[in-house]
């Protein structure tokens, strides 16, 4: 139960986040959310004018502490910049063990609401997955990589294929398979002779 001394709309984003996450966005009622929280339905519609408008605050909550996440293991990981990718990977693999895990919040909403295109959450997902693109194409140009874009995508599309594989099959070792591929991709990409030189 969230304190009383939370901001009320912080203390219903909180909520909204931990059922939404573990249950789904069509399974939870914004009753339940407001009980999570310890307030009244017309409490919660006096800060969201609708379930929509909270489940797009509740995906934004999670855009900068997801990406912040990424780039802690990014960087804690000691190596060049082929196993600091991977290394997201292995931390992942590590989150997907544990019980409680239902994969990627963004891609699941998507999924949820993918008869909805202009929702405002599928907006806020998919600019969620552009941050990381461009996050990975920037690392990427840094190190004077011919296609950095190019690449950023494939590691995108490995990290996302890995998230639905390892939610289906309960196995997080293909994500870790994942990372391998995403290394292997980078060391090649890092290899190749056409690599723009300084």
């Amino acid at each position: 139960m969230p304190r009383p001394s939370e901001p009320t709309r912080e203390r219903i984003i909180q909520a909204a986040n931990s059922l939404f996450y573990s249950e789904g966005i069509r399974r939870v009622s914004v009753d339940e959310v407001a009980a999570k929280a310890g307030l009244t339905k017309r409490t919660l519609y006096y800060h969201f004018k609708s379930k929509d408008d909270l489940v797009a605050a509740y995906l934004a909550a999670r855009d900068q502490p997801n990406l912040a996440l990424f780039r802690k293991w990014f960087a804690e990981a000691e190596g060049g910049l082929p196993v600091k990718v991977e290394a997201i990977f292995k931390n992942l693999a590590r989150s997907a063990r544990h019980p409680k895990w239902k994969g990627c919040g963004f891609l699941r909403t998507s999924a949820e609401l993918a008869n909805m295109p202009g929702h405002p959450a599928i907006r806020i997902g998919a600019a969620h997955k552009k941050k990381f693109e461009d996050w990975l194409r920037a690392a990427f140009a840094e190190q004077r990589i011919a296609d950095p874009l190019k690449l950023a995508r494939q590691i995108l599309l490995l990290l996302d294929g890995s998230f639905a594989v390892v939610l289906l099959h309960r196995d997080a070792s293909y994500m870790e398979t994942a990372g391998e591929a995403a290394r292997t991709l980078i060391e090649t990409a890092l290899a190749k002779p056409g690599r723009k030189r300084g």
